[in-house]
């Protein structure tokens, strides 16, 4: 049944298992998500060669010594994503451009860079191992505010901008 407040189905809570969150933190769709992601593998491409061009340059510049910080570019996605959900914004580009944002209900704050890195990190190894992304997966359709389990970890929510 549809509550007419919120345009959202009613949602069944188990006490003690895992509180709603607040009014102001509509929960995000799974679906919105994914097309963010998708979204954010052109900006982490993107990303990633515009690194490697100024990774080349310092390279040259520094006769060769600066070429070591190609050993950053595996981590260009977390890089990505610890800047753009740990700054003003609190979203990637892709979530931008899908009208989501990254909040810590818990905390009642935005998100530092540390914690956005973090989440990155916990994403990329769950889709990296695909039992851990089913669970992954599974912990956001079974729950009413479609929170992951990677989010469930850092006690961060992804949801609609406003």
């Amino acid at each position: 049944m549809q509550n007419p407040q919120t345009g959202y189905a009613e949602r069944f809570e188990t006490p003690g298992y895992a509180a709603a969150l607040p009014i102001p933190f509509v929960r995000a769709s799974l679906g919105a998500r994914t097309v963010a992601y998708l979204l954010d593998i052109l900006f982490i491409f993107g990303f990633t060669a515009l690194l490697t061009l100024v990774i080349t340059v310092i390279g040259v510049v520094t006769f060769g010594l600066g070429w070591t910080l190609f050993a950053v570019l595996p981590a260009s996605g977390i890089i990505y994503s610890a800047i753009t959900v740990g700054g003003a914004k609190q979203s990637t580009i892709g979530q931008r451009l899908m009208g989501l944002r990254v909040v810590a209900p818990e905390r009642g704050g935005p998100v530092d860079f540390i914690t956005a890195a973090v989440h990155a990190l916990l994403f990329y190894v769950a889709v990296s191992t695909f039992l851990l992304w089913c669970l992954d997966i599974l912990f956001g359709l079974m729950r009413s505010d479609r929170r992951l389990g990677h989010d469930l970890l850092l006690g961060l929510a992804v949801v609609h901008a406003r």
